[in-house]
């Protein structure tokens, strides 16, 4: 074979090279969706993975609203404004009270699109969550679950990830008074509460802030990074420092309370 030939065969295999490495980047960025913190979306290569299946933690049983809260924020950035479908065990509601659509929506998303479904036991609500995984018309299925729950296995996990493939459906599972074991899940987090900043002049509260920490991520490296929550943009960001400089304690000299001085009346 002649020398231009083989140039003209090299020049080809590179473009084409090109256009299938471009192809692939944007089937990822489809694929993938934001979280808007800046540290956690590149550790994840451009965001969480859709259809795909994502574990959350209660690093401890006080750590629980924490955990519903970030995997609530999880859901509705994957959802994309499409329904959500929320599976809780029985149990979990006798451990941790209902689902509050009050609280969601002070998060910032509407309680319109999120139906929430309560299973007797942990294989109904298996069971429940591999149907609405099957309904492409949904954005993201929440699966609560509390304690070891021993039928959430590697086979479940997978079978609930292959379904999540199919239909592009996002599975985010709610772990609360459980342990890690051995899963399919693309990701996944430990989740503690953090302080939130002081609010505004005119609020009282600061928005949601989390310990988040990422022990497992199929496609790349681990990290933990303090994550706020923003509830009128319904992303994750950095936490802003506080805009209102404290007073420093004085560092010569112990407080002392004041001393009431007494007047004497004229007359």
């Amino acid at each position: 074979m002649s020398g231009a030939r083989m140039s003209t065969l090299a020049h080809l295999r590179g473009a084409i090279g090109r256009l299938e490495a471009g192809a692939t980047r944007q089937h990822d960025d489809v694929n993938r969706i934001a979280l808007g913190h800046g540290g956690a979306d590149a550790m994840l290569k451009g965001g969480l993975a859709r259809g795909a299946l994502h574990e959350v933690f209660a690093s401890e049983g006080r750590h629980a609203a924490s955990a519903t809260g970030f995997i609530a924020g999880l859901a509705w950035r994957s959802a994309r404004r499409r329904p959500v479908m929320w599976v809780r065990q029985d149990f979990v509601g006798l451990e941790t009270g209902p689902v509050s659509m009050n609280g969601l929506a002070q998060l910032g998303l509407d309680p319109r699109l999120i139906v929430t479904v309560a299973a007797a036991d942990i294989d109904m609500a298996l069971r429940v969550t591999a149907d609405a995984l099957a309904c492409d018309a949904l954005g993201a299925v929440v699966l609560d679950v509390w304690g070891g729950a021993r039928q959430f296995d590697l086979v479940a996990s997978r079978k609930l990830t292959l379904t999540a493939q199919t239909s592009g459906v996002t599975c985010l599972v709610l772990r609360s008074a459980a342990e890690p074991a051995v899963s399919t899940a693309e990701t996944r987090w430990v989740i503690r509460a953090a302080p939130s900043p002081p609010g505004s002049v005119w609020s009282v509260w600061g928005d949601p802030v989390f310990d988040a920490e990422l022990v497992r991520n199929r496609h790349g490296q681990t990290g933990q990074w303090i994550m706020e929550w923003k509830c009128d943009e319904c992303l994750f960001r950095e936490p802003a420092a506080h805009p209102q400089p404290a007073a420093a304690a004085p560092a010569d000299r112990s407080y002392q309370a004041p001393v009431a001085t007494l007047r004497r009346r004229a007359g």
